[in-house]
């Protein structure tokens, strides 16, 4: 019996073995691991075969659990059926854990949300995904794949990207190629700014990409010059005008590196201190 391949799942199998292999000798951790969408237990098989990992794993498709039980005796009190993004972590695990999977492709950016969320918790991720969105994620301040995700991570996360891997190394191939990277937990223990409004300004300056962040962020700096008490006058020597000219608004958001994004939130939150 081997598991029917859903699309509405986003699931394609892989098959390469030596893939697989790769996959699972890139978690440099031992302890608690998590691995999300087993499928029919290709990177599993190799999990089971290191003592040093507790491992649990995650799996929404009930022909996938059953398949998984079938085959691995040793998996009845590690599988947990149902969907990670509604798993309370928390509940699961009391300490330190990491991550490995092969992440469906259609819903990879929440799961990094989830594990942003988990920040403290997650000490290291190795998976693979499509390999437009690992590019983006592992690609450094100044490139055009840099993005929410790639500032939002890279914050928290050291990430590397590992290699490409083939749609032949599928079944069904998907129509794109993948990639596997690896973040490991940085020494990072908070931003020093506000986290919230920090992924605010984030969110806010990729959304319009192509403008400077004077006008991409404009609204915010409205809404800051208000709650300082600054009249909207952008004349030149009034204060709203002063801020507005500070050279970083003049960038547009792919050319800020996190360091960049934290002094920008530090601007707002100083200004909201007015």
């Amino acid at each position: 019996m081997e598991v029917r391949a859903k699309k509405a799942l986003g699931q394609h199998f892989l098959i390469d073995q030596k893939i697989a292999q790769d996959i699972v000798e890139a978690l440099q951790v031992e302890g608690q691991v998590l691995e999300i969408g087993p499928g029919m237990g290709v990177l599993t098989q190799y999990l089971l075969q290191r003592d040093s990992l507790d491992l649990k794993l995650i799996e929404i498709d009930s022909e996938s659990v059953s398949y998984l039980l079938k085959h691995y005796d040793t998996l009845k009190n590690r599988l947990i059926q149902g969907d990670f993004l509604k798993l309370k972590l928390e509940d699961i695990f009391h300490s330190n854990f990491s991550v490995i999977g092969n992440f469906p492709y259609n819903i990879s950016s929440q799961i990094f949300f989830k594990i942003l969320e988990h920040k403290d918790a997650v000490g290291q991720v190795v998976c693979m995904l499509q390999k437009e969105v690992a590019e983006r994620i592992a690609e450094p301040a100044g490139t055009k794949a840099y993005g929410i995700l790639s500032v939002l991570l890279q914050a928290w996360y050291d990430i590397e990207y590992l290699f490409t891997v083939s749609p032949n190394s599928f079944s069904p191939p998907p129509k794109v190629q993948s990639a596997v990277i690896r973040l490991k937990r940085n020494a990072r223990k908070d931003l020093g700014v506000d986290e919230k409004l920090f992924k605010q300004i984030v969110k806010q300056a990729f959304n319009q990409r192509r403008k400077t962040l004077r006008n991409s962020l404009k609204s915010m700096i409205n809404d800051y010059a208000i709650r300082s008490s600054w009249p909207l006058d952008r004349a030149e020597g009034s204060m709203l005008s002063e801020f507005c000219a500070k050279e970083i608004f003049s960038l547009r958001p792919e050319k800020l590196s996190v360091e960049d994004f934290i002094y920008l939130t530090d601007l707002f939150s100083l200004t909201n201190e007015k």
